[in-house]
């Protein structure tokens, strides 16, 4: 399994059966993130963390408190993700396989939007 990165005319191919994405809130600066798994031709949000509440990030009611973070599984599933990058919010952080990077070191600094998709091959296709 393995997924692709694409933005501004540059795709990635990453060797990873699971990636972490995570941020931080732009008011509330707590940290967000979200544990992602690729299966087949889908990514699956196995398990979301928030540090704290407030500002539009409340916890569902089936979020448990571990570690001084609430967590949670929603387990969606959909064939991409698309980020949005504003230089003002900060980067969001790539964690895969053995690295962990903003979107701008994994692609450049100026891509936007980034796209997140499951890839079945090596190929990412056309960025």
């Amino acid at each position: 399994m393995s997924f692709c990165l694409a933005a501004a005319g540059v795709a990635v191919h990453v060797v990873a059966t699971s990636f972490t994405l995570s941020w931080m809130h732009t008011i509330e600066k707590t940290e967000w993130s979200e544990s992602w798994r690729v299966e087949a031709d889908r990514l699956v949000l196995a398990e979301a963390r928030i540090e704290g509440s407030g500002a539009g990030m409340e916890p569902p009611g089936d979020a448990r408190l571990e570690d001084g973070a609430y967590v949670w599984d929603p387990d969606i599933a959909q064939s991409s993700i698309t980020l949005r990058r504003y230089p003002s919010a900060g980067d969001w952080t790539l964690c895969a396989g053995d690295r962990c990077a903003s979107l701008g070191d994994w692609l450049r600094r100026d891509a936007d939007p980034v796209t997140i998709s499951a890839s079945a091959g090596e190929d990412c296709g056309e960025p």
